[in-house]
């Protein structure tokens, strides 16, 4: 059934979508923009991930040199036999024969009435297999994948913007002509493209026409499309299509990276697709004479340490924003080395909070200095500017790891079909936060102050997820004991239904005791989490928890766009005009004991925290300063 709190009508919504460029990276999957006229970009970047190999230096000059960007792994699964059958597959649906078996493709078809799948046929990635094996010499192959490639051309006149499929692959088909190209005149021993391929020429034109005039923007999108269409002028020795394409990636850079080293696609995973686009920008430039400048690379460097900030003690990124479940890249000789190996190569970095204007925050308890890499806790906080591009309404939530284990998770990243299920996974109700169920808000957040001392930080965030209505979330994070003390409060003139989330892992189980607790692990595990609900200046409500719960969608993990599994969700609810809720996570061993008293001392509540035989005291103002006295 349904989300009945969550439906969206698709007719607001454009869809595009896109591929990834780079073999570091495989995903495909359809961009879906949130009604505005700025598109989303796609696909996926995902777990399986090669390290970049080291920068190296710069190389002499050479002139019109534009090596061919694979297959983004597209081609795995569509092996040369295929090819010969005309049969296309891609991701979870089964191999479909597409054509006639002569090369004649029916371009409109889309047996699982999936975007995504559309789109990875219309790249024409899916040829690469045939297209290596025609380099190499074989003039079967070379046969094949001239036919299927010339028959799109055909059959898919300029302009081919009506059509979403044709006009979103543009830039990655554009790359499979380029390949192509390159495979004629190696498989056949030729200096010069023969006339019989002159068609092949003409269609890169028509592609890099298509490029000039339908620029996506400062993003991940747009920057593939400026690689597309300089490889087209080193290829075709266009100096004006190398110029357009150079600028651009050089204005592009400023936005599409930041100073402080943060993308502007406001998630993790495609912070690190970034990181590795742009390396290619560097080594695009380079090979076909250009020179790169130096932003680039200064600004790539700001994003590894912002990537190795953000990984968490598994190694893993925090699935922030459209992100799977992705390990962090261990790139030889820069900060992700440490970070990515979890502490077993690279320099130990230094930092151990970072804080961005973008509106993140990462924090650790340390590098594993004193305990194991893993062993170490983890977390991360939203703020910043509003969702856009391939973010989430995930504003105030926190993602936590501790004790080698996640804790505190994402709902994660639904994939591009525009359905609930993607709706959700987006929407407020994914993400650990207050949400107030008559806000549909993205709003902007601002991080209202911060103290960061050497067992505790303290952060206040504040925004307003819907008309009138005012949101408040104060977090504590301690080290030694290691938990974290979050006060939310919300405010309207008009009642509302105001409830803090908490979602678990999919193999927790959670054991309700009152008002006050939740207990959750996994059976036979050594490690439990407890949620204590504490009392302040409001009485407490019953504790819920919802797991795998589809009409409203609710209690769910996606760790990929693939797979979904029903997780618990721990619910602390309010009705009114006001809320204050007050939450403390405590992840401990399975026999350790957790409880508290609470006292007053003039206007400030005192909560004496007791964790695992150690006893920590927490001072709560009535304004929702937290500070830890002991």
């Amino acid at each position: 059934m349904p989300a009945r709190h969550l439906r969206t009508s698709s007719t607001t919504l454009r869809l595009t979508i896109a591929l990834l460029v780079s073999t570091a990276v495989l995903g495909a999957v359809l961009m879906i923009p949130w009604g505005g006229s700025e598109p989303e970009a796609a696909p996926d970047p995902t777990v399986s991930h090669t390290p970049e190999p080291p920068t190296a230096p710069p190389a002499p000059v050479r002139q019109n040199v534009y090596t061919c960007p694979a297959y983004s792994g597209i081609d795995h699964a569509n092996p040369v036999a295929n090819l010969y059958k005309d049969t296309f597959t891609w991701g979870t649906t089964p191999p479909t024969k597409v054509g006639d078996g002569k090369g004649n493709i029916n371009w409109r078809m889309n047996p699982p009435n999936n975007p995504s799948w559309y789109m990875w046929l219309h790249s024409l990635r899916w040829l690469g297999q045939g297209i290596t094996a025609a380099a190499a010499g074989d003039k079967a192959a070379l046969q094949r994948v001239s036919a299927i490639t010339h028959d799109w051309v055909k059959d898919n006149p300029y302009s081919w913007k009506s059509d979403v499929g044709a006009y979103e692959s543009t830039m990655h088909r554009t790359n499979v002509l380029i390949c192509l190209r390159q495979a004629v005149l190696s498989g056949l021993h030729v200096a010069k493209l023969p006339l019989t391929y002159a068609w092949l020429d003409k269609a890169l034109m028509e592609h890099a026409w298509f490029l000039q005039k339908n620029y996506s923007g400062d993003w991940n999108h747009g920057t593939d499309e400026s690689l597309a269409l300089f490889g087209i002028g080193c290829t075709l020795q266009r100096d004006d299509l190398k110029k357009i394409a150079s600028d651009r990636l050089t204005s592009a850079i400023k936005t599409s990276i930041d100073t402080q080293g943060s993308t502007n696609e406001q998630s993790t995973a495609y912070a690190q697709f970034n990181y590795v686009l742009w390396g290619r920008a560097i080594d695009v430039l380079r090979k076909c004479g250009v020179d790169p400048g130096t932003t680039i690379t200064a600004r790539r460097r700001e994003l590894a340490k912002w990537l190795a900030l953000a990984t968490n003690s598994l190694g893993n990124l925090p699935q922030l924003g459209d992100s799977e479940v992705v390990r962090t890249v261990p790139v030889t000789g820069t900060v992700l080395e440490y970070a990515g190996t979890r502490g077993a190569r690279g320099i130990r970095p230094t930092q151990r909070i970072g804080i961005f204007d973008a509106g993140y925050i990462f924090g650790r308890t340390g590098w594993g200095e004193t305990r194991p890499f893993t062993q170490e806790s983890t977390y991360s906080i939203r703020f910043g500017p509003s969702q856009k591009l391939h973010g989430h309404n995930d504003h105030t939530s926190i993602t936590y790891t501790s004790r080698g284990r996640d804790i505190l998770i994402d709902g994660g990243h639904a994939g591009y079909k525009v359905d609930d299920w993607r709706f959700w996974a987006k929407s407020q109700f994914a993400h650990n936060e207050m949400v107030v169920k008559s806000a549909t808000g993205h709003p902007e957040t601002k991080l209202v102050r911060s103290s960061i001392k050497a067992t505790s930080e303290f952060y206040e965030l504040h925004d307003s997820p819907g008309a009138g209505i005012d949101r408040t979330r104060d977090v504590l994070v301690l080290k030694d004991p290691d938990l974290m003390v979050v006060l939310d409060r919300g405010s309207s003139a008009a009642d509302q239904e105001y409830s803090t989330l908490w979602h678990l892992p999919a193999d927790q189980k959670v054991v309700v005791s009152g008002n006050d607790r939740a207990v959750a692990a996994r059976p036979g595990d050594t490690v439990k989490t407890t949620l204590l609900q504490i009392p302040f200046q409001q009485q407490t409500t019953p504790i819920e928890v919802t797991t795998g719960q589809q009409d409203p969608i609710q209690g769910w993990h996606y760790t990929t766009i693939d797979k979904r599994l029903p997780s618990p969700v721990v619910k602390f609810n309010r009705s009114g005009q006001n809320a204050s809720i007050l939450s403390v996570i405590a992840p401990t061993r399975t026999n350790a004991t957790v409880s508290y008293t609470t006292s007053m001392q003039g206007s400030r509540m005192v909560v004496n925290l007791t964790v695992d035989g150690v006893t920590t005291v927490i001072g709560i103002a009535a304004d929702g300063t937290m500070q830890r006295i002991k």
